[in-house]
């Protein structure tokens, strides 16, 4: 499939490339914080009178993401040194620069607050509105992501004590089965299987989401193991317009595919407005809550299938269509939305076969999705329809290297899970919002073409 270079008249790189005064005024003006100024701000007249410039810190803030500055204290020595950066921020000659723990009192207000996520969901309701957000299909995925804390020494574990061969008694197996019950009773909910997350609400979700640095290990693309301590980043991302629609920082042991139906359920609880069709993930997705998540979403997901050691299945190829008599698979034709089947048709080969009027031979199957619908999905595996929609994973994976490459996402400088979650969120915040003031750009510069 030849590959389609799509130009576009103006891209992140032009904007970078802008008089810093202009590329600060198009982001800025597509960040509302004035949710964060009614966390930060004094809540009373009375006391003393508050010195710093909340609003010029928060943007500066946001600058020191574009302008790749790596530390507060780098931070802090730009704001002294140069003139037109400090007054891009918005602080005034009169105005002193803040210390290095103005700005961590800062950071850790924020850091307690919801008032990034409504800031997030801001710009997305912006980019819906104003039309730049029209894909059918969203890719999630997760990237890892090194904490600042140090990894904990290494203790010894005790040997378990051998257990008692034989049978147990009725009275030990009483025992057995009360402690069993009391150990699920304390796990909390991505401790027990994904399937009850279904049944929870966002909310709880994402407030027992662990956010504690952990070790983490996954395989590179030589098939070898990485480890790391720290977190894992997930994204739920538009694989046209590559935008950020939702993103959830967890401990870096936590399994990929926890992390989907929070991000659905934030996604259909936040932007009920946007519709897709499909939902595009890897194998490590490969659950059957998460179809049942995106089924509920009327959309299709698009994911590769990964085999657990099952058998194989008598009477279908590897991509589950039905076979003839000969092991010829059949031909996916279509799909009745009505009445959620599959439709395969008898393949080419059989035409000139001598059983193709056998009653063996059957012209036609159709197979109903919610037989399984890790197996059946619209279109049906193996077809040319769901190579292209899966392909479109590589969305979120190009997402993430810009958030690693331009936006710092990898090099969190707090320590504590609740800050680093701050951090994510402040990322994903200025990449949405740079996303929108490109969108914007080339809005204006067609209408002027025009």
């Amino acid at each position: 499939m030849p590959y389609i270079r799509h130009e576009s008249l103006f891209s992140l790189q032009d904007l970078f490339s802008m008089e810093q005064k202009f590329r600060f005024e198009a982001i800025f003006s597509a960040i509302d914080i004035q949710p964060l100024l009614s966390v930060v701000s004094k809540k009373s007249r009375l006391g003393a009178p508050v010195e710093v410039h909340y609003s010029a810190m928060i943007y500066s803030l946001i600058a020191r993401l574009i302008s790749r500055i790596p530390t507060i204290k780098d931070l802090i020595k730009r704001l002294r040194e140069d003139l037109l950066f400090r007054l891009d921020c918005g602080f005034m000659l009169s105005d002193s620069i803040p210390s290095e723990a103005s700005y961590s009192r800062l950071i850790q207000k924020i850091s307690q607050s919801n008032a990034l996520e409504q800031m997030q969901q801001q710009v997305i309701t912006y980019a819906l509105q104003e039309g730049f957000i029209l894909d059918d299909t969203i890719a999630i995925d997760a990237t890892h992501v090194v904490a600042r804390d140090q990894a904990p020494k290494k203790q010894a574990k005790e040997k378990p004590e051998p257990k008692k061969r034989g049978r147990k008694s009725k009275e030990e197996h009483k025992i057995w089965l009360a402690q069993k019950q009391a150990e699920e009773a304390t796990k909390t909910i991505y401790q027990r299987e994904i399937a009850d997350q279904l049944t929870t609400s966002y909310e709880q979700l994402s407030q027992q989401l662990p956010l504690d640095p952990q070790w983490g290990i996954k395989k590179n693309s030589e098939q070898n193991n990485v480890f790391w301590y720290g977190y894992k980043a997930h994204l739920a991302v538009a694989t046209s317009s590559q935008y950020i629609l939702g993103a959830l920082l967890s401990s870096g042991n936590l399994n990929d595919g926890k992390a989907a139906i929070p991000l659905l359920k934030g996604l259909a609880l936040h932007h009920p407005c946007f519709k897709y069709r499909y939902a595009t993930m890897d194998a490590g997705y490969d659950h059957e809550p998460i179809y049942e998540q995106v089924r509920k979403a009327e959309a299709h997901a698009i994911i590769a299938y990964n085999r657990r050691r099952e058998p194989e299945y008598i009477g279908f190829d590897e991509h589950f269509a039905p076979t003839c008599v000969r092991e010829q698979s059949y031909r996916y034709d279509s799909y009745d939305a009505k009445y959620e089947t599959l439709k395969y048709i008898r393949p080419k080969a059989c035409e000139e076969c001598p059983l193709k009027n056998d009653s063996l031979c059957q012209k036609v199957y159709k197979i109903k999705i919610t037989s399984s619908l890790r197996k059946y999905t619209a279109p049906a595996r193996g077809t040319v329809s769901w190579d292209h929609i899966a392909k479109r994973r590589t969305a979120v994976e190009r997402v993430n290297a810009y958030l690693k490459g331009y936006f710092q996402l990898n090099h969190i400088r707090h320590r504590s899970g609740q800050k680093a979650k701050a951090h994510l969120t402040l990322v994903s915040l200025v990449y949405n919002a740079t996303k929108l003031a490109v969108d914007r750009i080339n809005k204006r510069l067609k209408h002027q073409a025009a």
